[in-house]
C-alpha cells in the first residue's frame, strides 16, 4: 500500500532560508567605509527645521494668495497646522535627547523613551488639535490640514534628500 504522493514529498513544505551569517565589526566597518551614504542617519533636528520652514513657506503663501478679507485666519490656520505638526516631533526628539544624556543609559531604557516619547507625541498631537478646535472655531481646516499633512511628509523629503 502506497502512500499519497504529496505526504511523500515535501513539494508544499517551505523552502528551507538561507543563512544568514552576522557580520564581524570589522566587517561592518569595511562596509561603511566602501559605501558610508548607506549608513547615515537623519538628524532628526533637521526634519524638525525643514517642518518649521515648510510652516512659514505656506503660512506666507497663504497671506499673499488667501482671500483678503479672511487672509489673516487662513495664514493663521496654516500657522497652527504646522505647529500641530512640528511642536509634537520637536518634544518627542527632546525626549530621546534626555535619553541619550541619562547616567543609567541601556538599549532597554533608549526603547522606553522611543516609545513614551512617541505616546507624548501622538497625546500632544490630539491635545493640540482639540485645543485649537475648541479656542478657534473659525479656523480654516483646510490650511491647517494641508499644513499638518506636508510637515508630516518633511520626514519622507528629508529621508530622499539624504
Amino acid at each position: 500500500m502506497s502512500k499519497h504522493p504529496l505526504t511523500q514529498s515535501n513539494q508544499w513544505d517551505e523552502p528551507e532560508e538561507d543563512f544568514v551569517r552576522p557580520l564581524s565589526k570589522a566587517e561592518m566597518d569595511a562596509l561603511r567605509q566602501k559605501d558610508p551614504k548607506k549608513f547615515m542617519s537623519i538628524n532628526g533636528w533637521v526634519v524638525v527645521s525643514s517642518q518649521i520652514v515648510l510652516t512659514l513657506i505656506i503660512g506666507t503663501l497663504c497671506y499673499f494668495f488667501g482671500n483678503a478679507t479672511e487672509r489673516s485666519m487662513y495664514t493663521y490656520s496654516a500657522f497652527v497646522g504646522g505647529l500641530i505638526g512640528f511642536l509634537p516631533s520637536a518634544l518627542f526628539l527632546a525626549r530621546l535627547e534626555v535619553a541619550k544624556r541619562s547616567a543609567i543609559s541601556s538599549p532597554g531604557g533608549y526603547l522606553t523613551a522611543v516609545v513614551s516619547g512617541e505616546f507624548l507625541k501622538i497625546l500632544a498631537t490630539v491635545l493640540l488639535f482639540i485645543a485649537f478646535a475648541l479656542k478657534q472655531p473659525d479656523l480654516k481646516w483646510i490650511p491647517l490640514l494641508v499644513t499638518y499633512f506636508l510637515t508630516l511628509k518633511c520626514y519622507l523629503v528629508v529621508w530622499v534628500l539624504r
